[in-house]
C-alpha cells in the first residue's frame, strides 16, 4: 500500500510530511546521487512547497538547480545548496568554532545547517589550541552562545578545551584533517570521545550537518524552556 504523501520518483521516495512529525523537512544528501537524480528530488520538493537543504552538493549540480530554481543559493566551501527558508526558529545563539582554516568546510556545513533551520549562528575560525591565545580572545563571544559546535582535526583537542571554559553543551566534530597518524579523523574522533571535559557530545567524522542539526535542536529546546 502506497502512502499518499510519499512522492515516488522511482529512484527516490520524497517524504513530503516529515516536518509534521519531526519539525523539519527532509534533507537531501547529494553524495552518491547523479546530478539528474538530485535535481529531480530538489525540484519535486520545491513543487511541494518544501524548503530544501541539500548537503555535499557539487558545483555542477548547483549550476543545474539554479537554472530551474533561480532562488537557490550555493556555498562552494560547505557544499550546501538551499532553496527556500524555514520560518521562525530559536532566539538563542549557536557558536560554531573551527580550529583551523582546513576545518572550514565542515564548520561551514554545521553553521549553514543551523542557520537554515532557524538559528542565529556565530562562526569563528582559526582558533585552534596551537595558538590558544586566539581562542581566549574570542571567549566572551563564545560564552554568549546557547550551544557550541567545536570543529577540529589533528588530535581534536579544541572541543575539550572549550568545554572546560563554557557552561553550555559542546558538540564536537572531528574532521579528517591531519598527518598520517591522524588516520583520516580517527585520532580526533577518539580524542573527543575520551575527553575528560564534561558536557561534550560527539558526531561522526566530518559530519557538520549532524552537528548543526543537533545544535539547532538544543538551541530550540532552550527557547522552549524560557
Amino acid at each position: 500500500m502506497r502512502v499518499g504523501f510519499m512522492k515516488d520518483l522511482d529512484f527516490a521516495v520524497i517524504d513530503s510530511r516529515r516536518e509534521e512529525r519531526t519539525g523539519y523537512p527532509e534533507v537531501v544528501y547529494c553524495a552518491g546521487k547523479t546530478v539528474g537524480q538530485a535535481l529531480s528530488i530538489i525540484t519535486r520538493m520545491r513543487e511541494e512547497k518544501l524548503p530544501v537543504l541539500a548537503t555535499r552538493a557539487e558545483a555542477a549540480l548547483a549550476e543545474q538547480v539554479k537554472k530551474t530554481l533561480p532562488e537557490a543559493e550555493y556555498d562552494p566551501v560547505s557544499k550546501l545548496l538551499t532553496a527556500g527558508r524555514i520560518g521562525g526558529g530559536a532566539e538563542g545563539l549557536v557558536a560554531v568554532v573551527a580550529a583551523g582554516t582546513s576545518d572550514l568546510p565542515v564548520a561551514k556545513e554545521a553553521a549553514g545547517t543551523a542557520e537554515f533551520l532557524g538559528s542565529k549562528v556565530l562562526l569563528i575560525t582559526d582558533v585552534g589550541i596551537a595558538g590558544i591565545h586566539r581562542l581566549f580572545d574570542r571567549l566572551d563571544e563564545i560564552r554568549k552562545a546557547r550551544v557550541v559546535v567545536a570543529v577540529a582535526g589533528m588530535e581534536g583537542a579544541l572541543a575539550g578545551v572549550i568545554a572546560g571554559l563554557v557552561s553550555v553543551p559542546v558538540i564536537a566534530v572531528p574532521t579528517g584533517v591531519g598527518y598520517g597518524a591522524a588516520f583520516g579523523g580517527l585520532a580526533a574522533l577518539l580524542g573527543m570521545l575520551t575527553s575528560c571535559s564534561p558536557g561534550i557530545s560527539v558526531v561522526n567524522i566530518d559530519n557538520g550537518f549532524g552537528a548543526g542539526y543537533q545544535a539547532n535542536l538544543i538551541n530550540l529546546a532552550g527557547k522552549n524552556r524560557s
